[in-house]
């Protein structure tokens, strides 16, 4: 991360108000518009901009760490996935009106970071493959059918691909369990 984003983030840790003005007005409208178009509404998304702030306050504190690419881009990206979890967690919670199980807040945000890191090593690590095995894998997450990705990026058939696709997924996974995070992570 450019040492100008790196400040940010530490400043961010340390409770200084123009960072946080800054990323309200810069993230904050892309968070929100995301939320309120996938089932939320304006008090969520305040809700789980908040909480992505103080994660990541809580996470730097207990270790410093650095985040590739865009600060930006990184806080949209644990809004989104934090907006899944609770997303997916309602359906969960509310079966016939009743409240089957009760969440705790703290459990919820060390799960909500825990899947943050394993993100981040995800996407470390995607970065670390070849172009092909990259566009072929963001072609299969993507669920473009078989067919269209033969036709897209020139092979011989639905077989070729389907072969291709079970190796880059294997380097992935490979490169993914050879860091030392991957155990640390794993284990909690």
């Amino acid at each position: 991360m450019p040492k100008q984003e790196n400040d940010r983030l530490q400043n961010l840790a340390e409770g200084r108000k123009e960072v946080i003005k800054e990323l309200y007005l810069s993230v904050f409208p892309k968070v929100s518009g995301f939320i309120m178009k996938n089932n939320g509404n304006q008090l969520d998304a305040e809700d789980i901009f908040h909480k992505v702030l103080l994660q990541l306050i809580a996470r730097y504190k207990v270790k410093a760490f650095t985040i590739e690419g865009s600060f930006e881009a990184y806080i949209f990206s644990a809004c989104r996935n934090l907006w899944r979890r609770e997303l997916n967690k309602q359906k969960r919670i509310v079966t016939n009106d009743k409240v089957v199980e009760l969440s705790n807040e703290a459990d919820d945000m060390t799960m909500a970071t825990l899947e943050q890191e394993k993100w981040e090593l995800f996407q470390e690590k995607f970065t670390e493959l070849s172009g092909n095995c990259k566009r072929l894998l963001e072609l299969f997450f993507q669920k473009v059918p078989y067919k269209d990705i033969v036709s897209k990026l020139g092979y011989n058939s639905d077989n070729v691909v389907r072969q291709r696709i079970f190796n880059c997924k294997s380097q992935l996974t490979k490169l993914i369990k050879k860091d030392s995070r991957y155990n640390q992570i794993k284990e909690l």
